[in-house]
């Protein structure tokens, strides 16, 4: 005789506020718009402050490894914020 089989119940489960936001910039809602979909601000922000071409490369691995529906004209926004508020001086 086969084992009943199991029985799931869907569990609810409170994550805890992620208080974090992108500092004011260039282009701020469109980085909010596009990157918080996936993850956190301070996912972001604890990176360390890489150079244009190094945020130029992430913003195309987010779009091509990660499938982030980032559209071409919002890319070249976050890489403008990120440039312009995350990079070295």
């Amino acid at each position: 005789m086969a084992a009943p089989a199991p029985v799931f119940k869907s569990q609810a489960i409170e994550l805890p506020a992620d208080a974090a936001v992108f500092p004011d910039g260039p282009n701020v809602k469109v980085v909010t718009r596009n990157c918080l979909a996936c993850h956190s601000a301070d996912m972001v922000l604890d990176q360390p402050l890489f150079p244009r071409a190094t945020w130029a490369a992430e913003v195309t691995k987010m779009r091509n490894v990660y499938k982030a529906p980032v559209s071409d004209a919002d890319a070249a926004l976050i890489v403008d914020y990120l440039a312009a508020t995350h990079s070295p001086p």
